[in-house]
């Protein structure tokens, strides 16, 4: 059973892997394979039941996942687009800038076809709005301007096209003008989204400032009330999980519940001895942490973490235990095949890691006899040391891969914090609940504010000590599934046989270590280009595509800011643009009208021209690659012969997305974002 997942999760990343859509006949050849599976693991149980389930479990994690794309498929906007955007408020959150966002459903545009209107559009509001409180449910209108939602900032990085592909989000945007309310909610239309809210603005009159905004995340899922400065210090820290709203919260909540209702029940002597109240007290855990799923939006993180505590309550309805492999597993089947996607993310990863890891360490240590004599103060002890350190480093990993970045005090920041959370900050939370019908409520909302304010104090103390945070380069692309396998094999295989998978793991931070960046990254609008150089990546602008130069220098593993990028030596200027020479090519990079003007001479002074400008002269070679031209190109197979020079503009682009030169066999290479992404249904065949 503990390897069902990962066979399944298998089928899910070979569908994802795949460079095309399956069609018909790919998902005929799966389904008959897994039929013939079935049916030889039913004729052949004791020889080949093991590899028939596997198989099995592979066709049915592809299919599953290309059923989820087809479920949650949309119109994407094909354009861009400025004029009135109406729509019915579904999300209120903040954009990584620290604007309010809204995430709108129900979308009318302007002089476009309703059919090719996407069924959820998402829009920062800039500037003051005083003619909007944003409610769930609203229907709203403003002016603004939106674009299809831009593919991975280079190739192989974040692919925030498929990211709102299954959030069923078909443009992003943004408006400077006063968004006006059209229409209050309705009375009975998204209730719980409606409660939601009410609840986070109750707690933030009751708990002033970022501890007020803190416990309204923690308690509703609401998290437009934290500023990014507070974000960034608990990402500094390793303490962000406790804002998301996950297993930590979920189990601290339902454990709990689960302890008051069963000592209450034990209390009464004429219950405890006719009834099962372990039971009624797991059935009443439960109940609580499906209203708390409810109350905090059902987000991804959330949904995973009730699965996790159901699939755990539900063991103890049984009888069976309810802290094992087994049931981690059943958890981890469930989510994948409700949101495959979510394999894909940093939020699945991180939590089954932590949950597998912490399960196969606490199962392994209740097998030591000799701790079972320790006093219980030590015992608890060495729990809580344990589970913080277990945890932290099954997830350091994922966490630099997907942030690169390592908290080296995350260890104590947690120690610090995460007892406070269980033992102050949740329980709080729930009496405030129970209190609040009685007007007590701000009892057990002081006591919360304590915990909450002790926890940002740990954050802000920590995160400004010197080395606080360590920056990662981006791993190669097979690191994750290395590393992953191989703790897999060492937690899951029975046997002396399960240290092999240790080679994988080995293999992995050797790539990763071994690791080479791009030479060259050109950005999806071609208005930023940056070469890397012995002081790091020297960025050809101060200003302009600021999030997708963060990006670079992030995976860079460079803690300098755009600004700090394009103070390193390496560009030139020359003329209306930049100027710089790589691998023995002459490059130029030009943005604006002064720059349109002067692509001629540049194209005639240098082998290539980047620019975000287009050009109406018809003079410059047209690089071959694009979007069938596989993974990478040879640099001098890249432009047409005779050419003045490889002109790379906005027409390019648009089929190539963010372009790399990277290094090769031969030399450097083309590597293009569009050639890694494929032909799938969240990416474009045009802008």
């Amino acid at each position: 059973m503990p390897w069902s997942p990962v066979f399944f999760g298998i089928g899910v990343a070979l569908y994802f892997a795949l460079p095309v859509e399956p069609g018909r006949m790919a998902y005929g050849l799966a389904g008959a394979a897994a039929l013939l599976a079935a049916f030889l693991g039913r004729w052949r149980r004791e020889t080949l039941g093991p590899l028939a389930t596997a198989v099995l479990l592979v066709a049915l994690g592809l299919c599953t996942a290309g059923l989820r794309t087809a479920q949650v498929a949309g119109p994407v906007l094909g354009f861009r687009y400025y004029g009135p955007i109406e729509g019915r408020i579904v999300v209120v959150d903040r954009s990584a800038s620290d604007r309010l966002r809204l995430t709108l459903d129900r979308v009318v545009l302007a002089d476009t076809d309703p059919d090719r209107v996407p069924r959820r559009v998402r829009v920062s509001l800039h500037g003051d709005q005083p003619f909007l409180t944003p409610e769930p449910g609203a229907r709203v209108a403003l002016t603004g301007h939106l674009s299809p939602p831009e593919g991975p900032g280079e190739p192989g990085g974040f692919d925030f096209q498929r990211h709102a592909w299954f959030l069923s989000i078909g443009a992003v945007g943004y408006t400077r003008n006063p968004a006006l309310l059209l229409e209050p909610r309705p009375e009975r239309v998204l209730p719980l989204l409606h409660l939601r809210m009410r609840l986070s603005r109750a707690i933030q009159t009751r708990i002033e400032g970022e501890p007020g905004a803190f416990a309204a995340a923690v308690m509703t899922g609401d998290r437009s009330g934290i500023s990014t400065e507070t974000l960034e210090t608990l990402r500094r820290t390793n303490i962000a999980h406790l804002l998301a709203i996950s297993g930590l919260h979920m189990g601290l909540l339902t454990g709990f519940v689960f302890l008051c209702l069963r000592s209450g029940l034990s209390l009464i002597p004429p219950l405890a001895l006719r009834i099962p109240t372990k039971k009624i007290a797991a059935v009443g855990a439960l109940a609580a942490g499906a209203f708390y799923l409810a109350v905090a939006g059902g987000n991804v993180a959330t949904e995973r973490a009730f699965i996790q505590v159901a699939v755990m309550f539900t063991a103890v309805l049984l009888d069976r235990r309810a802290v094992t492999l087994r049931s981690v597993a059943i958890a981890a089947l469930i989510v994948l095949a409700h949101r495959p996607d979510s394999l894909l993310g940093p939020g699945f990863q991180m939590s089954f890691a932590a949950t597998t890891a912490l399960v196969a360490v606490f199962t392994g240590m209740s097998r030591i006899e000799r701790l079972r004599t320790w006093p219980a103060w030590a015992r608890w002890l060495l729990g809580l040391v344990l589970s913080s350190g277990v945890a932290g480093l099954a997830t350091a990993p994922f966490a630099a891969a997907h942030f690169n970045m390592l908290a080296s005090y995350g260890l104590a920041a947690n120690l610090l914090t995460v007892p406070v959370m269980g033992s102050l900050v949740v329980p709080a939370a729930v009496v405030a609940m129970l209190l609040w019908p009685l007007g007590l409520e701000f009892l057990a909302f002081r006591v919360m504010e304590a915990g909450l304010v002790w926890i940002l104090a740990v954050a802000e103390r920590i995160s400004g000590m010197e080395g606080a945070v360590r920056t990662i380069e981006m791993p190669p692309a097979e690191v994750l599934p290395l590393l992953t396998f191989g703790a897999l094999v060492v937690i899951l295989w029975q046997g002396r046989g399960r240290w092999t998978g240790l080679a994988p793991a080995a293999l992995a931070l050797l790539l990763w270590s071994g690791g080479e960046r791009p030479s060259l990254l050109i950005s999806p609008s071609g208005r930023l280009v940056g070469v890397m150089t012995e002081e790091g990546r020297a960025l050809s602008r101060a200003r302009g595509d600021g999030f997708v130069a963060g990006l670079w220098l992030e995976n860079d593993g460079d803690g300098a800011d755009q600004a700090g990028g394009f103070a390193r030596p390496a560009w030139g200027q020359d003329g209306a643009g930049q100027a710089v020479a790589i691998g023995g090519l002459s490059l130029w990079h030009g943005v604006g009208r002064r720059a349109a003007q002067d692509l001629a001479r540049a194209c005639a002074a240098h082998d290539w021209v980047i620019t975000s400008e287009r050009s109406e002269s018809g003079f410059g070679g047209v690089p071959d690659f694009g979007p069938g031209a596989g993974t990478g190109a040879a640099m001098a197979d890249s432009s047409r012969e005779g050419a003045a020079c490889v002109m790379i503009g906005p027409d390019i682009l648009s089929q190539t997305g963010a372009i790399a030169l990277a290094a090769g066999e031969n030399g450097l290479r083309v590597v293009t974002a569009r050639a890694l992404q494929g032909r799938r249904p969240w990416v474009p065949t045009s802008r």
